[in-house]
């Protein structure tokens, strides 16, 4: 069985990839995709069922949508692209929107707040649905861009992980799209025709004006130096704790390099010995 396209292959690899490198996904898993409508998770779910189909490995896949409550929210493209697809779905209709006009100080960004309410209900619904792993669309765009937003305005050395485990031990989120980057995802959803749908939040916008400059930021810089954002990613897995200021890995504050030293030693050694034989 061949890939419909080129893309398709190569967003199939990378995903393969991170599977394989982070061990997302195993036999007999039950993965539950978290569906927005968005260019991520739509490819997302698309690529994972066409990997479902070819794997050496069986595993199950259901779509869920968590509605936060807007009315102008397109439940009908969600409920009828999964049926056309064959896909299993379940959208779950909330009062998120009421609850964060609620608790929401005047003037706040409220994606992030409504990201963790939506993850409860993620969680929630996992465990109804029997879901071993909860897969959510972020890409190597994000990785990226979170790293830097964390970095620059949270005073935090963090992005995200290709798998996490819930604190009570209960779920695990995998991120499969690590290695896939935003552009190759936005034309993998148009290469399928699968329909996009917006956020309907009325106080969020498409990004926030922190992620719009960063973003903003790494397009010019890999403008200039092609190869950034894989760079920014190999970056989040070669951290050096030694060479950073965070006491929790440095209590001491004995920051010895033992190899760097070994190797002055090694050098200054050679040095003595040339001058000797002189």
């Amino acid at each position: 069985m061949s890939y419909r396209s080129t893309l398709e292959a190569r967003i199939a690899k990378k995903t393969t990839r991170a599977i394989t490198d982070f061990g997302l996904i195993q036999d007999g898993d039950r993965v539950m995709v978290g569906l927005s409508g968005g260019k991520d998770s739509w490819a997302l779910l698309q690529v994972l069922d066409e990997l479902r189909q070819r794997a050496p490995i069986t595993f199950s896949l259901i779509a869920v949508n968590v509605d936060s409550g807007y009315k102008a929210y397109k439940h009908d493209v969600i409920a009828r692209t999964c049926r056309e697809r064959g896909w299993e779905y379940r959208i779950e209709h909330t009062n998120i929107g009421e609850v964060m006009d609620d608790i929401l100080d005047a003037g706040a960004t409220p994606c992030s707040l409504c990201a963790r309410l939506r993850r409860g209900v993620l969680y929630r619904i996992a465990s109804e649905v029997g879901a071993t792993k909860i897969a959510l669309g972020h890409h190597l765009d994000d990785f990226a861009e979170t790293l830097l937003l964390n970095l620059f305005f949270s005073g935090a050395l963090k992005a995200m992980p290709a798998k996490l485990v819930s604190d009570n031990g209960e779920h695990v989120v995998i991120r499969p799209f690590v290695y896939v980057t935003e552009d190759e995802a936005r034309m993998y959803c148009r290469e399928r025709e699968l329909e996009v749908i917006g956020c309907c939040c009325p106080a969020c916008g498409d990004l926030s004006l922190q992620r719009q400059r960063v973003k903003k930021l790494i397009l010019d810089l890999e403008r200039e130096h092609p190869g950034l954002k894989p760079s920014m990613l190999k970056a989040m897995s070669n951290v050096m704790p030694r060479h950073l200021l965070d006491q929790r890995l440095n209590p001491s504050g004995d920051l010895r390099d033992s190899v760097a030293l070994r190797q002055e030693d090694a050098v200054a050694s050679s040095l003595i010995q040339i001058a000797v034989s002189r």
